[in-house]
């Protein structure tokens, strides 16, 4: 994909994901996140290429401009989307997949000194909340969702919640957050089939995130 391409997919996976954000203009200016996601491509790229010292260099610079650490090794996915993001910090060997969100203090962090896989992996559709330290060479599943200040030291299977100290996955319901992509839960097909016939729309339980991943924060 082109650079344009994945512009335009970052300004509008922002303007889904954040009901307050109201113009691509503005998106583009005023959010620190997209700033570090693309300040990271530009330094990734110098990375994979050997120019170490100078991609370090510049990963120190997005740092200090957005207050976003991520690491030039690392490898990030298409749509990345961190919202509000001052604390972020994503370690060297972090991997992360297509159409993730990170709210604000998260950290993907290592738990080991030697080399090697360090960090952990989010599969696509992840969306973890403010505060959160995913720590150690795990991963965590597709379409899963992590806590506010939660902290994960274990790999999780995909559509899993994740929430306490030490986080224990378990399986979303009905009621929780929209898979990946930021479709809601009832988007899928044989759920909208066993809800037919209800009077009124399903409401979220109390207390819960809202119907999409993506507008009810976790935050």
């Amino acid at each position: 994909m082109g650079l344009w391409s994945d512009v335009r997919d970052d300004l509008a996976a922002a303007k889904l994901r954040d009901p307050a954000a109201r113009s691509a203009v503005e998106i583009a200016l005023l959010y620190p996140g997209l700033h570090a996601v693309w300040g990271h491509r530009v330094w990734h790229a110098l990375w994979t290429r050997r120019f170490r010292f100078v991609a370090r260099a510049g990963s120190q610079l997005t740092r200090w401009l957005t207050g976003i650490e991520i690491h030039p090794g690392a490898s990030i996915g298409r749509r990345f989307f961190i919202d509000h993001g001052m604390g972020v910090v994503v370690g060297e060997t972090a991997e992360v997949g297509d159409d993730v969100m990170l709210y604000h203090g998260v950290t993907l962090g290592g738990r080991q000194r030697n080399g090697g896989k360090r960090h952990p992996t989010l599969e696509d559709g992840v969306a973890v909340g403010a505060g959160a330290k995913i720590l150690g060479p795990i991963t965590i599943g597709a379409g899963s969702v992590v806590g506010a200040n939660a902290v994960v030291t274990k790999s999780a299977p995909a559509d899993s919640i994740l929430v306490g100290v030490p986080a224990k996955p378990r399986p979303r319901t009905a009621a929780s957050p929209g898979p990946r992509s930021g479709r809601s839960a009832d988007s899928d097909p044989a759920r909208r089939r066993r809800s037919a016939g209800r009077t009124s729309p399903r409401r979220p339980a109390a207390g819960g995130w809202g119907g999409s991943p993506w507008r009810g924060s976790p935050s």
